[in-house]
Order: structure tokens, then sequence, then C-alpha cells
């Protein structure tokens, strides 16, 4: 069976989530609910640290498009740090990659303009 490890960290106008193991069919709406649930106000940012996410399947796709869109509309942003290879592919053959926020690390994440991703 597939494990997911979600924990967070509230910083001052941000949410740090650390997402752990694989994000699959069977994983997917378990971070979805995570993410609702951790959901910042406005003008705040959720970072999604990916660090120990060694892959991700096109369900997990469609949470962080879901989440990202759900944040917009709620005035906050996501972005996404420590992206590894294999769900960093999923979102450059998918075009993703040119919309989602995406950043080196946490601490970039968290310094960066709320609607701008690493150069």
């Amino acid at each position: 069976m597939t494990m997911l490890t979600l924990t967070t960290r509230r910083l001052p106008g941000a949410s740090v989530i650390v997402v752990g193991g694989e994000v699959d069919a069977v994983t997917a709406d378990q971070l979805e609910d995570f993410i609702r649930d951790a959901c910042p106000g406005a003008g705040e940012r959720l970072v999604l640290d990916l660090s120990e996410m060694p892959f991700m399947a096109s369900p997990g796709l469609r949470v962080l498009i879901t989440a990202d869109a759900l944040l917009r509309d709620a005035g906050g942003s996501l972005h996404l740090a420590g992206m590894r290879p294999a769900p960093a592919r999923l979102l450059e053959i998918t075009g993703t990659a040119d919309v989602l926020r995406i950043h080196a690390t946490v601490d970039h994440a968290l310094t960066a303009p709320l609607n701008e991703q690493d150069a």
C-alpha cells in the first residue's frame, strides 16, 4: 500500500506542507483534503515542500492544479519547492510547469513575490 506523510509548519503569512511519499491514485485525495484544511487566508502563501516526494502520478497533478485555483480564489498563492526529477518531468511534459509557481527551495518559495516563481 502506498504511504503518504503530510506535516504542516505555520509561519507568519505562510504555511509549509511537507509531502513525504508518492502521490498517486491512492493518496491524491488525502493530499487534496490536507491542502484544503491548510488553505491560508488572503495574501498568504501555501508552500508544498516536495523534496520528500519521489513520484507523482496524474491524480497528483490534478490536486496541484485544483489547489492553485483554490488558493487564487481565496486571495492566496500556491508555491512548490524542492521538486524532484520525476515529478518535475510530469509538470514539464504537461505544460503545468509554466503555470505553477516552482522554486528550488522552501526558503526561495517563502521569500519570492506572491505571484512569481524562480527564474
